[in-house]
């Protein structure tokens, strides 16, 4: 079975019934059905083949949709390419997977120089008239395997993002240890929908999964796919809108959504809104959510927060919680990402691959049913598999008694000052307990006679202005004397990826530059 069943199987869903809302118009799911055998066709005669990659360069909408299952019904490996990369990413992207064609929309062609089929009707196969960005494209003879659904950069925010292979099949056994968990052995409540974390054995049909983020990130095609793996019909967004949001929430009736921890900030932080009813349960997705934000949240709107967590290279989520977790841990364990689903096991180990206690911290290892198949460029996961098949997530977390798991950041952002291991996270939890912290990030920074120590860049809430010395004391009052920050820098927002993931190595790069913003 591949991803493309999950839209054209005959077993897939009724073909009259809506399956993509979008603005104010709805599309059956054999209207989708229709769109993607055209572009499939379009895609064949511009020369794809067989294992050839895909470039899609698309803004949220259907055409987005049927683009993703038209270029695996032609066979072909989907490449996402957002909108807002700038050219020079754009062009390491086409020189990294060499799509032999790129699905766009024709004020967006003039970016390519390679074979470009403009979306629209009719469709419309073009040679690309482009400034360089494509250079070298669209005469490629690499060919991936029939098991590659599509290439998809991470998230890049300790470098260069990487270009991860994902396969059909990893995908979907993913898909179903999610489902399970969230289904549950339990009866059912009234209403429930496979997904919301209610329960399984629904009745009426499923509800509409609501997709707030970008269509060109793995989050947002993840959703869609989990959507049809279920059989319940997507809500598109373009762009977050709390309003929006407000609005799709009421209108479908909505007990249940993924949002970013930057769409819940939003939220929680915008006085037009008042409720946020019939919304029951929350799941968080793309980047990590602290608990003080998961806190603000409940608190102001009275929803269950359920926190996930999974990585491109596994592809897709691993670890999360359900209702019944829910019920039962809801407050005591508010912040942690859950326990692993069906067929995951997760370890916490030292430098040396031994196993820590319980709540002891260290290096996340992982043991799944599927993962990726490496990278486009030709890398593979070698070098992060244990002899016995182990993937090392790169993050430091913990994991309790009781087997919830507790996610602390990134080896790669830990920092080392003077042999003392600081975590970011940890720091930066506590500097939001100050009335003047709107946002935080704490880096590690060179340092001559330690190797490296903590700065903390800060986002001042609205009329206030930084304060070293009363940072400083809250910091002391909760942390040791290590973990404080050296340096409070004034910054007037931080750098951040699609996904809402701070980039730290624009802020180092920053201090080096003499371009960080200070106003210490």
């Amino acid at each position: 079975m591949s991803l493309t069943d999950l839209l054209l199987a005959d077993d897939a869903g009724p073909a009259a019934a809506p399956l993509v809302h979008a603005g104010d118009r709805s599309w059956s799911r054999r209207d989708v059905r229709d769109l993607a055998t055209s572009m499939a066709a379009a895609l064949t005669a511009a020369g794809v083949e067989p294992g050839t990659a895909v470039g899609v360069m698309l803004g949220n909408g259907v055409d987005v949709v049927a683009t993703l299952f038209g270029v695996w019904l032609a066979g072909g490996v989907y490449v996402p390419l957002n909108p807002r990369l700038t050219d020079d990413e754009v062009a390491h992207v086409l020189a990294t997977v060499e799509p032999s064609v790129v699905v766009t929309t024709p004020d967006r062609a003039h970016r390519f120089e390679l074979p470009v089929v403009l979306t629209g009707d009719p469709l419309t196969a073009v040679s690309g008239t482009g400034t360089g960005t494509g250079t070298g494209a669209g005469t490629t003879d690499r060919r991936h395997g029939p098991d590659v659904a599509l290439v998809q950069f991470t998230s890049g925010t300790t470098g260069r993002p990487k270009p991860v292979l994902l396969l059909h099949s990893g995908v979907l056994t993913l898909l179903d240890g999610v489902i399970a968990k969230l289904r549950g052995p339990a009866k059912p409540a009234e209403g429930a929908r496979a997904g919301d974390g209610a329960g399984a054995g629904v009745a009426r049909a499923p509800m509409p999964n609501l997709i707030p983020v970008s269509l060109s990130l793995w989050a947002g095609i993840y959703n869609v796919l989990f959507a049809m793996r279920v059989g319940a019909p997507v809500i598109i967004l373009d762009g977050f809108d709390p309003t929006e949001f407000v609005v799709m929430v009421k209108r479908f009736g909505l007990r249940s959504t993924v949002l970013p921890p930057a769409a819940m900030t939003m939220l929680v932080d915008d006085d037009r809104i008042d409720d946020l009813v019939p919304l029951r349960f929350v799941r968080s997705i793309t980047a990590p959510l602290s608990p003080l934000q998961a806190r603000r949240f409940k608190d102001r709107f009275g929803i269950a927060v359920l926190n996930s967590y999974g990585q491109t290279e596994i592809g897709g989520e691993i670890i999360g919680w359900n209702a019944a977790d829910s019920r039962e841990h809801g407050e005591d364990k508010l912040g942690s990402v859950g326990r692993p689903h069906d067929g995951v096991r997760v370890r916490a180990v030292d430098d040396e691959g031994n196993d820590v206690g319980p709540d002891s911290s260290g290096e996340l290892w992982v043991l799944t049913p599927a993962l990726s198949a490496g990278y486009a460029d030709g890398g593979d996961l070698g070098d992060r598999l244990s002899p016995d098949g182990w993937f090392r997530t790169g993050d430091i977390g913990r994991v309790d008694a009781d087997g919830f798991v507790w996610i602390e950041g990134r080896v790669s952002s830990m920092i080392n000052r003077g042999g003392l291991k600081v975590h970011p996270g940890e720091v930066e939890e506590v500097l939001r307990l100050h009335r003047s912290v709107a946002d935080v990030a704490v880096v590690g920074v060179p340092d001559d006679r330690l190797g490296e120590v903590p700065w903390a860049f800060v986002v001042g809430a609205p009329g206030t202005t930084l304060d070293p010395e009363a940072l400083t004391e809250i910091s002391r009052e909760h942390l040791a004397p290590y973990k404080v920050p050296v340096r409070f820098v004034a910054i007037d927002a931080l750098p951040r990826n699609e996904v809402g993931k701070v980039l730290g190595h624009e802020l180092v790069a920053g201090i080096a530059t003499g371009t960080d913003g200070a106003r210490t």
